[in-house]
């Protein structure tokens, strides 16, 4: 696809690490998948990636986790789901 940040680039499949935070918790995610410009570098993650990153920090906050880096792992199901 074409980078919309750079209107220049094309993406290609690649392994990104994504920060996430919120008030005091913060989890950092190694290899996630992802489509990355060859360009500027931008990275787009697909919705189903996000959600189970989303669930996953959710669930390891309310956990009272302060603090995680881990590498993402890619299977069928949810790393881990929203308790609720």
């Amino acid at each position: 696809m074409k980078c919309v940040m750079c209107k220049r680039g094309e993406t290609k499949p690649g392994l990104t690490s994504i920060l996430l935070t919120r008030d005091d918790f913060t989890l950092v995610m190694r290899d996630v998948p992802a489509e990355i410009c060859e360009i500027c570098g931008e990275d787009y993650i697909d919705g189903d990636v996000a959600k189970n990153l989303y669930h996953m920090a959710e669930s390891m906050q309310n956990a009272g986790t302060v603090l995680d880096v881990r590498k993402y792992q890619s299977n069928h199901e949810p790393v881990c789901s929203a308790s609720g």
